[in-house]
């Protein structure tokens, strides 16, 4: 605490106790926390956070998952009201399935750069080129190419939505690494869209070699939107979900970890006799970190900034999801 100012002597500094401005810190973010429990109860609100989110917003979800986690929650959720803790076309994906309630995405900058890659004219114009083909989007995609997609897919179930179209040509969207990936393991020649995700792709043969080097008893696992060189490299290719399948049924006590670096959180409270390591400059997403404690505080309190899609929209996205989610 500050003295007050009658004691502070002329032109020397304020002088602080020791350990108090963290103790106030610590004090305002327990009264943040204890509103949000407050207002969840309210509201009744139920909140979801992505795998990458904060460790401070994973702790207060009441789930945490992958794209395909977090859409089943969506689509099962006893409440009112959906906090979406992750990026905009999460929280579209939720109000699409969920019309009826209130979807909240805490800060609605939080975009993602590999769904900004493709737009619904894009595809639009790519399907007129080939007339018989049936699109499959991955779910990192806005609302409007969804509505322009017959099957939506996760890095989770890309592959069995893949198998499971029965069209003669298919149509894979937005990224170009995930598509590869889908297309080497079904045997299915896709038309892929080339898009990225510039944290996965962003991960490199050289920095993969490099850990290997140092940790060569390690455990590699990858996620499927890094580069076919990558994922060459790597013990076990997963989505994020699937990762904790896979280091479950290893004994390495080591884990090379090749996905946003947010992952070490969800996997060492789960493994902590585990080490994960993550390449030496850490992937970190900044759309993914955007949200805070304050900012679901104050979407709980205000309602708002909300998500919702034109219904026209919704509709004809609606299927490609209800789709996914009834195929994987």
């Amino acid at each position: 605490m500050l003295k007050p100012e009658a004691e502070t002597r002329p032109g020397a500094e304020k002088e602080t106790q020791p350990g108090a401005e963290s103790e106030t810190l610590r004090g305002a973010e327990e009264a943040t926390l204890r509103e949000i429990e407050k207002l969840r109860r309210e509201r009744r609100a139920v909140i979801l956070a992505h795998n990458y989110q904060r460790p401070e917003i994973q702790d207060i979800a009441d789930f945490v998952g992958d794209s395909l986690g977090l859409a089943r929650q969506a689509a099962d959720a006893d409440a009112e009201v959906i906090v979406f803790c992750g990026v905009h076309f999460m929280a579209e994906t939720s109000a699409i399935i969920n019309p009826d309630k209130t979807t909240l995405l805490p800060e609605p900058e939080a975009g993602c750069p590999l769904a900004d890659t493709i737009t619904p004219e894009g595809l639009a114009a790519l399907k007129e080129e080939h007339p018989g083909a049936a699109v499959v989007t991955y779910v990192n995609s806005s609302a409007a190419v969804k509505a322009e997609s017959d099957y939506c897919c996760t890095s989770g179930n890309a592959v069995q939505i893949v198998r499971a179209v029965e069209a003669p040509e298919i149509i894979f969207t937005p990224d170009g690494n995930l598509g590869r990936y889908v297309q080497k393991v079904t045997g299915r020649e896709l038309i892929i869209w080339e898009g990225c995700c510039p944290i996965h792709d962003g991960i490199t043969k050289g920095m993969v070699e490099e850990l290997k080097g140092l940790h060569p008893h390690a455990l590699v696992v990858a996620h499927p939107e890094c580069r076919e060189e990558v994922l060459e490299l790597a013990d076990e290719v997963a989505s994020t979900s699937g990762m904790f399948a896979v280091v479950e049924r290893s004994s390495a006590e080591e884990v090379i970890v090749l996905t946003e670096a947010g992952m070490g959180y969800p996997l060492g409270k789960k493994f902590p006799d585990r080490k994960f390591l993550f390449p030496k400059e850490e992937p970190l997403c900044s759309n993914m970190k955007l949200i805070t404690p304050d900012k679901v505080a104050r979407a709980l309190r205000e309602l708002e900034p909300r998500v919702t899609v034109p219904e026209d929209i919704r509709r004809r996205a609606l299927l490609a999801v209800e789709r996914m989610l009834e195929i994987g």
